[in-house]
């Protein structure tokens, strides 16, 4: 276990290395920074002023190093917009940001699995069916929609929840039911494929027949060796959820870090921008590592690959 463990360490910091290389050389070839910074309106003497004061006119090669070595150390620069430090004003949001991620993906768990699992045990059943028409439906509805008819329904003609704003528990249900809705799907899909494989299999036959109690069977044999391809899905989905957090808090006006992000593309603070989707990228390259450390846990036998 201790070598499976540093092979992933090592191959999650290379990933890690190659993600925020690439974050850095997207944003700095989606324009001129120094004109973004300063704003169109801006004189070439001003750009060319901010141009220096930020370093933008050494080579490349040796900003990228500057700005590793410092986002290393946790020091993301200042932002031109707040004028405070970018780790200060990530950190005051990102805890509304893990929060809402939490309630999603609790959400998307405990209604995908139950459905996958009672769809693999009755397939081809209205069961089955009424569980694949959810999935679709959450395929094909973008969570942006989801999250509108959800303001509507229960926030304007019911009255029954906030549709804005995060001060209180009640806040978070519509904006973690749009956001895990959109995960449902995939959850639900594998958790189905995975049960029915191995329901299937040899030895569950086996189990049934020495008289084993269908409790015992389905959820101490089954379940966990068809859960475990759904544990990666899962460490993904959560990072798709805290990526598209961006899209939610903006539409219920959640100030977290998903509406810092979209503040600061309007408001082209190009410190701030780097520093959130480096962020949301360690946050896959972390859930992945754990979630194979998982894996390895419940299944032995990857251990040895």
């Amino acid at each position: 276990m201790l070598i499976y463990t540093l092979k992933r360490l090592l191959l999650a910091a290379l990933v890690a290395v190659t993600v925020s290389f690439v974050t850095f050389m997207l944003l700095r070839f989606s324009g001129d920074p120094a004109i973004a910074l300063a704003g169109a309106d801006a004189t070439p003497e001003e750009i060319e002023f901010v141009r220096v004061k930020y370093g933008l006119d050494r080579p490349i090669v040796i900003q990228y190093a500057d700005w590793a070595r410092r986002a290393f150390d946790g020091d993301f620069g200042v932002s031109p917009y707040f004028n405070q430090p970018v780790q200060n004003i990530i950190a005051g949001r990102l805890g509304v940001t893990m929060t809402l991620g939490a309630c999603a993906m609790i959400f998307a768990i405990c209604l995908a699995v139950p459905m996958g699992v009672l769809a693999a045990i009755r397939p081809n059943t209205w069961i089955d069916r009424i569980a694949l028409t959810v999935s679709v439906i959450g395929q094909a509805m973008p969570s942006f929609f989801f999250g509108l008819i959800l303001i509507i329904v229960f926030g304007v003609m019911l009255r029954m929840l906030p549709i804005s704003g995060s001060s209180s528990w009640k806040h978070f249900i519509l904006p973690a039911i749009a956001l895990g809705y959109y995960a449902t799907p995939a959850i639900m899909r594998l958790t189905r494929s995975g049960m029915l494989e191995v329901l299937a299999s040899d030895y569950i036959r086996t189990a049934r027949a020495k008289g084993l109690r269908a409790g015992s069977v389905l959820f101490k044999h089954s379940l966990r060796n068809a859960i475990i391809p759904v544990v990666s899905l899962l460490a993904v989905q959560f990072g798709f959820m805290l990526g598209g957090s961006l899209v939610i808090e903006t539409i219920f006006a959640i100030n977290g870090v998903g509406f810092l992000g979209y503040e600061s593309i309007a408001r082209a603070d190009l410190p701030m921008v780097q520093a959130i989707v480096l962020l949301v990228s360690m946050f896959y390259v972390v859930l992945t590592f754990f979630s194979d450390l998982l894996n390895a846990f419940l299944d032995p036998r990857i251990r040895v690959k």
